[in-house]
């Protein structure tokens, strides 16, 4: 029996507070810490939680095990559902992810094509925005239509609540502003602004972490979340009509008629939601790229074992594991905007023999620099968590290990070291203990296929690795992994790799020791003052922003900034600074201007100038060539 609260949408939670007198409201906080701890779980699927002697609180949650309904959660007591205890309750429990999307659609009946050119696969937000795009160059774009009046207004009030929720920070963010917010987000869903909705709810869930002190919980993560919170609120309350912000709640599938796609790799899925499962890339001849997905509720153990879960493909009888080093002739296909191919009732597939990355549609993957690869990614797409989820390809030499990652050197002259963490480092994910295993064989030739990570300097999380053809120093797969090891599910043994006294001499002057650390131009920068301030108001709220504020002399704080000749990040630090201290006042004492509005926009100018100013020190880094000295191992 599951000892788990069962989630709870975030419009019934909102609601529960919103009944609650202001006296209450007060107590909230009080009477939510702990009260789970006595909660007992019946054979239905219920939940039972007991406030002193006569009020006891009653979760039902429906067939989905959801709680999305009031009348599914019911007290005892005289003041119910108006009572503290209902509200308690339902704000222990976590909150429900978003109404899912409509069914897939299928494709209107109409001559097919031979071919489509998908885009690349990138982030879900991103592609389900995306606007259509004309076959014919000459046709025009179809204008994109005028918000809505009820998209407009809770637009406006998702930004407030946001804005309220920023000045308060982690330390006043309690139930009462996370039901305004969660409010705000259902009202969004409402008027069709699903991406608005989702960035709201990051936000609540964040909060809830950093006030609950849980181990994965980053104060970065939570920055980065209001940061895109405010920016799609704010954008879409002055009235601009951006698709990219304004979200679909639906993934639209288009005919995509024949295809033939080949298995690159698969990688678990799991998120903080409870949901878990698999993703298998595909690429076709032409350098096209898809993936398949099989995601569901379920968390670790679904992640772990969707790897070789059945494809539910027009029939297909492979597996997940046999898909990812194989390939599918697919008639009648339907896709979606990133690349997601879906399994419509027309849809039929034939399972087609794999392809090595040396010779196959991957190829050319690896034939370019990964700085090339990269700087492609952040010149092709506005979203920088599109490029986050794209694939890149390079050819690497294994240093060793330096502190909590491996570094590597990539196989071309002048390269920078790159630095190589785990895709997911669930410690239940092999990931991890693959790539310590990579890092006990300095020298070792690697192919490897991964995603970038545009918040570190140089650093790329790995999906899956291989030899490296013509290198006798490499890995020696099994013939069926088909020159390929999928580092979420594989689990590299010794009898993979080469034996160690085939290992290549260490580089003149390398001697034995700790691997040097490579340069990392982000860590350098004095942009880490802007982000103390701009997280010390997302911890503490705009009070902590302005005490920071009084602490130090200006030419102190923001004088390595000008002097590094980021004069923007100072002044707009300084301005930040200077609107959290702005609390004008009355003869009567009484605050003359309480809105957070202008706090809110100060923060936000600061935040994205210091994204801005970091992603474009990472994609420096991943083109600064090895100092001297800087590998130790041969190449």
């Amino acid at each position: 029996m599951s000892t788990e609260l069962p989630p709870v949408a975030p419009e019934v939670l909102a609601e529960a507070v919103e009944n609650l007198t202001a006296r209450l409201r007060k107590k909230l906080d009080d009477a939510t810490a702990g009260c789970a701890d006595g909660a007992v779980h019946d054979a239905d699927g219920s939940v039972t939680f007991r406030f002193g002697e006569d009020a006891l609180v009653t979760l039902r949650p429906g067939p989905a095990g959801t709680v999305t309904e009031a009348g599914q959660a019911t007290c005892t007591c005289l003041l119910a559902p108006r009572c503290l205890h209902r509200a308690a309750a339902l704000g222990a429990a976590p909150l429900a992810d978003a109404a899912p999307p409509e069914p897939e659609p299928e494709p209107a009946l109409a001559p097919e094509p031979t071919a489509v050119v998908p885009t690349e696969a990138g982030s879900e937000a991103r592609a389900a925005a995306a606007p259509a795009v004309s076959a014919d160059p000459a046709e025009p774009a179809e204008p994109v239509p005028a918000l809505t009046a009820a998209q407009l207004g809770a637009a406006a009030a998702l930004w407030h609540a946001a804005a309220e929720a920023l000045a308060a920070g982690v330390t006043a963010g309690g139930a009462v502003v996370q039901a305004e917010l969660l409010r705000a987000a259902h009202t969004a869903r409402l008027a069709g602004l699903p991406r608005a909705e989702a960035a709201a709810l990051r936000v609540v869930r964040g909060l809830r972490a950093a006030r609950e002190r849980r181990t994965a919980h980053r104060l970065g993560d939570l920055t980065a979340s209001f940061r895109e919170l405010l920016h799609t609120a704010g954008v879409l309350a002055s009235g601009a009509t951006d698709p990219a912000l304004t979200g679909t709640s639906r993934r639209a599938y288009t005919a995509g008629g024949s295809l033939q796609v080949h298995g690159l790799c698969r990688e678990p899925v799991l998120s903080a939601t409870g949901y878990g499962g698999v993703v298998t890339h595909l690429l076709a001849p032409d350098g096209s790229r898809y993936s398949i997905s099989d995601v569901r509720p379920g968390g670790l153990a679904r992640a772990r074992g969707a790897g070789r879960a059945s494809v539910a493909l027009g029939g297909a009888t492979l597996d997940h594991a046999g898909l990812a080093r194989g390939g599918l002739r697919i008639v009648g296909a339907t896709v979606s905007a990133e690349g997601r191919l879906g399994a419509g009732r027309g849809v039929k597939a034939t399972p087609l023999p794999g392809a090595a990355w040396a010779d196959g549609p991957a190829a050319p993957l690896f034939a370019r620099p990964a700085a090339e690869a990269v700087a492609a990614l952040l010149a092709g797409t506005a979203d920088a968590a599109d490029a986050e989820t794209a694939l890149i390809g390079c050819d690497v030499v294994v240093v060793g290990a330096a502190g909590d990652h491996l570094l590597v050197h990539e196989a071309r002259p002048d390269a920078p070291l790159l630095r190589m963490l785990p895709a997911h480092p669930h410690p239940e994910l092999p990931h991890t203990e693959n790539l310590r295993r990579i890092a006990s064989y300095p020298g070792l030739h690697l192919r490897v296929l991964g995603r970038p990570d545009l918040d570190r300097a140089a650093t790329l999380r790995p999906v899956a690795v291989g030899p490296v053809a013509g290198e006798a120093y490499t890995l020696r797969l099994p013939e069926e992994w088909l020159g390929r090891a999928d580092l979420g599910y594989d689990r590299l043994q010794g009898s993979h790799f080469p034996p160690p006294d085939t290992a290549p001499e260490p580089a003149a002057g390398a001697g034995p020791g700790p691997v040097a650390e490579a340069p990392d131009p982000l860590a350098d920068s004095p942009l880490w003052r802007v982000r103390r301030l701009l997280e010390t108001g997302v911890a503490g709220g705009r009070r902590a922003v302005a005490e920071a504020a009084r602490g130090a002399a200006p030419q102190t704080a923001y004088g390595p900034l000008r002097r590094a000749g980021l004069s923007a990040a100072a002044d707009l630090a300084a301005a930040l600074a200077a609107e959290a201290d702005r609390r004008p006042r009355d003869a009567f004492g009484r605050l003359a201007d309480p809105s957070p509005d202008g706090y809110a926009w100060a923060w936000l100018a600061a935040a994205t100038h210091l994204a801005a100013a970091e992603r474009s020190l990472v994609a420096a880094s991943w083109t600064a060539a090895t100092p001297s000295g800087a590998t130790p191992a041969a190449r």
